[in-house]
């Protein structure tokens, strides 16, 4: 893209948890929504707050937990330099 100006790669252990925290908690709240009220009205006035709700715990939880996660795939797969 030009002329859009990037984020310095000193930011990325703080802009991957807060991508994937809106994306997958946007996912999770619409289905879980859609579910329990249905496709009506009421949707659309639930789902922000349930969504912002679920955002304020997933993006805190993503930055504490997204360290162990790391370590536990480095232990299952192997890294692109060893042989699988």
């Amino acid at each position: 893209m030009i002329g859009v100006r990037k984020l310095p790669a000193r930011y990325a252990p703080i802009v991957m948890p807060l991508v994937l925290s809106i994306l997958m908690t946007a996912v999770v709240s619409i289905i879980s929504t859609l579910k329990s009220l249905g496709p009506t009205p009421a949707f659309l006035a639930t789902w922000p707050g349930a969504w912002g709700l679920s955002w304020l715990v997933a993006f805190p939880t993503l930055l504490v937990v997204l360290p162990m996660v790391r370590r536990i795939v480095a232990c299952l797969v192997a890294s692109p330099s060893q042989p699988g």
